[in-house]
């Protein structure tokens, strides 16, 4: 089975900072995985959810805003 990859709602649309994201995967166990969607046969990296959540919600929070 092909893994459904599903682009950021926070990418823009012009291309650019693109991620895209495993929802299934992570559904079925456990673990993120995210790439770069301008290279989709390149590399992913696989995150644990829980740690995920909580990089997702420190973003959202602006911690890592310079």
């Amino acid at each position: 089975m092909t893994e459904k990859w599903i682009k950021s709602s926070y990418s823009g649309p012009n291309g650019g900072d693109c991620i895209e994201w495993a929802p299934s995967t992570a559904a079925t166990t456990g673990t993120v995985p995210v790439r770069d969607s301008k290279d989709p046969h390149g590399p992913a990296l696989a995150f644990d959810a829980t740690a995920w959540t909580a990089f997702v919600a420190s973003v959202k929070s602006g911690d890592f805003d310079a």
